[in-house]
């Protein structure tokens, strides 16, 4: 199968179940919105070292926050609830309640499964920290050095998917970064969706294990250019540069649509294939088919 001229291969990309949060963070104005959005989501690129995988699903406007304030949804997704219990509290504390003007509400209000936000860190407050309930929900007022910090107590956590991806192949990294750029930002108008890694793009895929004892990751010989010829190569034989878009989303649903959207925005004559990593299905129980996603969303 091939899409304006680039190869579709007969593959698919096996991702993950995973456990996710919504928060909606707010701020006074944009610029310090942006600021604790690009603190929050650091370092989030992967759970194989990284306590979360994180990132922006969408700016909300001040007429949808709780509070008025520009605002945006953060998804944070992580191996389990409990992984989520350490992670979120100890990232809101250390990176939204240090900038100025930031509030935290939970954007999964209505899940059955909650886990402690505010309840954790309002012992920051020292003692001077206040509660009140409003709507049948908990918000905790911690005294701060520019007012209060307000942070909701519990949130709402739910079953997500994390994991599906896509390979691009181009001739040259020129090609390869135009491409990556048309894919995530088609990607990014979509709700329900994030990509972790810096600009949405790995340019180091991994493979499972190491030659070296105790790394359970390494690189991804097969993709790489300059190991032709030492490896068995997975690479199209006119690809010489190969990025990676790895996407989580809130349910399966969400994941393949994005793919879709990507594969659709990257397709040109400069990108001679398009395919994904899997370890054989033996790993992970979703499977996202990129020629029947592909069809799928053309039909």
């Amino acid at each position: 199968m091939e899409l304006r001229s680039t190869y579709i291969e007969d593959t698919f990309a096996e991702a993950f179940g995973m456990r996710y949060t919504r928060l909606v963070v707010t701020a006074a104005d944009d610029y310090w919105l942006a600021a604790a959005l690009r603190e929050f989501t650091g370092y989030s690129s992967s759970v194989i070292a990284c306590d979360a995988e994180t990132g922006v699903e969408r700016l909300v406007p001040a007429s949808e926050t709780p509070d008025g304030r520009p605002g945006a949804a953060v998804l944070v997704f992580g191996f389990s609830t409990e992984a989520l219990t350490k992670s979120v509290p100890n990232r809101v504390g250390q990176c939204v309640m240090t900038c100025p003007t930031t509030a935290v509400y939970s954007g999964l209000p209505s899940a059955s499964t909650k886990i402690p936000l505010g309840k954790t860190i309002r012992f920051f407050g020292d003692g001077y920290q206040k509660s009140k309930l409003l709507g049948g929900r908990r918000y905790w007022r911690i005294p701060v050095m520019d007012g209060e910090f307000i942070v909701e107590d519990k949130v709402g956590v739910e079953k997500g998917v994390a994991g599906g991806n896509l390979i691009l192949q181009t001739r040259d990294q020129a090609a390869g970064l135009a491409a990556v750029r048309r894919a995530t930002t088609a990607i990014d108008e979509l709700s329900g969706v994030i990509m972790p890694f810096p600009g949405g793009v790995a340019r180091s895929g991994s493979k499972v294990g190491s030659r070296y004892k105790g790394l359970v990751a390494s690189t991804a010989d097969a993709y790489c250019p300059t190991l032709r010829g030492r490896v068995t190569s997975k690479l199209h034989p006119e690809a010489n540069c190969a990025y990676e878009i790895v996407i989580d989303g809130v349910d399966e649903q969400a994941v393949g649509q994005a793919m879709a959207a990507g594969i659709e925005a990257a397709a040109d004559p400069s990108v001679v294939a398009i395919t994904a990593g899997n370890y054989g299905g033996k790993l992970g129980k979703f499977h996202f088919a990129l020629r029947q996603l592909l069809a799928a969303s053309i039909s």
